[in-house]
């Protein structure tokens, strides 16, 4: 008994024949953070990302050095990009909510850092930075008798919580936690619970 036919490999398009390396990279880096999202470090597999992106798997090796130092550079482009919205000189709530705003924007970095606390897929043991903290608290923005780490847990969690447990969402606010209405509460109380926590 013969199985089913493979499909013959569709033979890459002329314009694919010709990506350029900024390009290529740019697929496998999105290719990437959608499978390491959706199955963590461990699950991800090279070929996977690779037949995502449209591109051979020997790629990732040659831009990154194999599945770990993409891994590192989604890390790198995420500090890159946090700095695009984190701003030290806005009030701390507003701070929280341009957080809230960019993980609803895209979950799955919130999804991918789920994976790596679950799995302990930890590959930069670097203390948090929480100078910015300590300074909003010298000015006000953070009671005396708070442990700025604390207080960075917290918002980590709150960030992370309409993402990590939806279903949390719907118990307890009756709402989908993507639907534009729990947004919108959310970040209200959210902005309202980090002003309680000034002095």
């Amino acid at each position: 008994m013969q199985g089913t036919p493979k499909k013959p490999r569709r033979a890459p398009a002329p314009e694919e024949r010709k990506l350029d390396p900024e390009r290529s990279r740019r697929l496998l880096l999105e290719a990437a953070k959608e499978e390491f999202a959706q199955k963590g470090y461990a699950g991800a597999r090279v070929q996977d990302i690779a037949d995502r992106a449209g591109l051979n798997k020997q790629l990732i090796n040659y831009y990154f050095g194999g599945k770990e130092g993409l891994y590192k550079e989604l890390g790198r482009q995420w500090l890159e990009h946090e700095e695009s919205f984190n701003d030290p000189t806005i009030p701390l709530d507003e701070l929280i909510v341009r957080y809230l705003r960019d993980a609803a924007a895209d979950p799955r970095g919130i999804r991918l850092n789920c994976w790596r606390g679950l799995t302990g897929d930890v590959w930069d043991d670097a203390p948090e930075d929480l100078s910015d903290l300590h300074r909003r608290q010298t000015e006000g923005e953070l009671a005396d008798d708070l442990d700025p780490a604390a207080a960075m847990l917290l918002f980590v969690a709150a960030v992370s919580a309409p993402v990590a447990m939806p279903h949390a969402v719907r118990r307890i606010f009756g709402m989908e936690p993507d639907s534009p209405e729990f947004q919108q509460r959310w970040e209200e109380q959210l902005r309202r619970i980090v002003r309680h926590l000034a002095s």
